[in-house]
């Protein structure tokens, strides 16, 4: 049983199977799971990685106490963190991804016979390992021979390479711990350095419900560096809200405008959540969130 400062697992003296995670949201909310055992704990050099065995959402994939990836929940996010750039660059051949340690957005990338390579940077090396043991569908991809793996900081990475790309993800954590530089301007025009002249970078952006400070000052840094700057969201039970959005900036392509219709329908992808309409409807935005981006 832990008690910290991000999560508590909690069991009833009566019925020691009864046991409850709470990942918390706010000061006094967040998302309560049944787990019917731990199934691996371990901790690396940059952060404790925890499986749990839920009753509702599966195998559950947590860091430093938050909810990263569920058996039960592993397609919205995954699928629209890489389709909605990739439909949109008209060819994406060079792909890098910061982060993404469970593979689910590289898999869904090497889904894309245009792609010729898709390296990955992701800092710890040991939730690649934990992932590939206990959720083997989101690690298809690094068995692709156009994918290419390195273990290093993304913000190095970033910072010393010269590489180009034509789209980059930023697949991050929550805003803390080892992630929270790359949340920041200064990392953000490096990464626009990095991208073509017709590049796209596309990064999560947290919920705009909880983390409103959050997403606010992103969304206003972003449009100083970024030509177009777009949100766009997802419904994604395991995190704060299920609703998820992401951030969509380009040097030149309009994710609206330039999607790809014809080669989404050519491809025909088996997709779960990720299809040509949820494209372009997760684009509208509800009225608070329009305000809360809003660059007046």
């Amino acid at each position: 049983m832990t008690v910290d400062d991000t999560y508590i697992v909690e069991s009833s003296m009566d019925d020691l199977w009864n046991v409850w995670f709470t990942e918390l949201h706010m000061g006094h909310s967040g998302l309560t799971v049944k787990v019917k055992r731990l199934i691996e704990s371990t901790e690396s050099k940059y952060q404790r990685i925890d499986v749990l065995d839920t009753e509702d959402f599966g195998k559950m994939l947590v860091l430093y106490g938050s909810i990263m990836v569920a058996e039960n929940d592993l397609d919205s996010y995954n699928e629209m963190i890489a389709h909605v750039p990739l439909f949109t660059h008209p060819k994406p051949e060079k792909v890098l991804i910061i982060g993404g340690g469970d593979g689910g957005a590289l898999t869904n990338v090497m889904k894309h016979p245009e792609v010729k390579r898709a390296t990955m940077c992701e800092l710890d090396r040991k939730v690649v390992e934990v992932c590939k043991r206990h959720f083997p569908q989101l690690c298809k991809g690094y068995a692709d021979k156009r994918a290419r793996l390195i273990f290093r900081d993304g913000k190095e990475f970033i910072e010393k390479g010269k590489d180009k790309y034509d789209i980059i993800i930023l697949d991050l954590s929550d805003p803390i711990g080892p992630a929270a530089e790359l949340f920041q301007k200064k990392f953000h025009r490096k990464v626009f350095k990095r991208l073509n002249d017709n590049g796209i970078m596309v990064a999560q952006s947290e919920s705009p419900y909880y983390n409103p400070a959050t997403v606010k000052q992103m969304y206003n840094n972003l449009r100083q560096i970024f030509p177009i700057v777009k949100m766009y969201t997802s419904h994604v039970p395991i995190y704060p809200s299920c609703y998820w959005s992401y951030a969509f900036c380009s040097k030149k392509y309009h994710p609206i405008d330039d999607f790809d219709a014809a080669r989404y329908k050519r491809l025909r992808l088996k997709n779960n959540y990720y299809n040509a309409e949820v494209h372009l409807g997760s684009f509208l935005l509800p009225e608070y969130v329009k305000k809360l981006i809003s660059s007046k």
